[in-house]
């Protein structure tokens, strides 16, 4: 997964922020898709994947669309090269899907069979690194980046309690 970037900022603003919520939310993503899918098709591990990369990349095109629409200037017409430097803004969104994926297609080399426990750990654990190394890169403390990180990993887990409760 390629490092986040910073946001294009406002014209009176620094490029000052780190902005890694794409890869923490779409790691987040990745977790719950995992979570609700059934392993019954004829298929799994191809369904699986398929799910996440699909998914992956209707909300990478949901969220471009809404930071376009949400940040236009009044009677600006929006250009392609803002879609595109926008939509290259939001990619970790779909990048986040690429190691749960990548999980799910070897887990049973690895002795995970069939079952997307490995993936879900995968995604619920490159959530929580995305959200610490974006908060010391943003010059949280130590403190404060272990803090997001275990934010995210209480979101992660609540993923996979709902996982567990429903019997997946």
């Amino acid at each position: 997964m390629t490092t986040p970037r910073s946001r294009t900022p406002a014209p009176d603003r620094p490029r000052t922020r780190t902005d890694y919520a794409g890869a923490v939310y779409g790691s987040m993503l990745a977790a719950s898709v995992i979570a609700a899918a059934g392993v019954h098709d004829p298929h799994p591990r191809l369904s699986l994947i398929l799910l996440l990369v699909v998914t992956g990349i209707v909300f990478w095109i949901a969220h471009v669309y809404a930071r376009v629409a949400g940040e236009r200037e009044v009677g600006r017409r929006v250009g392609w090269r803002t879609v595109r430097e926008v939509g290259r803004d939001e990619w970790p969104l779909v990048e986040a899907s690429a190691l749960p994926a990548l999980a799910v297609l070897v887990s049973p080399w690895l002795g995970a069979g069939e079952n997307a426990w490995l993936a879900l750990g995968v995604a619920v654990a490159q959530q929580v690194a995305w959200a610490t190394l974006g908060a010391r890169r943003a010059g949280a403390e130590p403190g404060q980046a272990a803090v997001e990180g275990l934010v995210n990993l209480c979101l992660g887990l609540v993923i996979v309690a709902a996982k567990v409760a429903v019997g997946h």
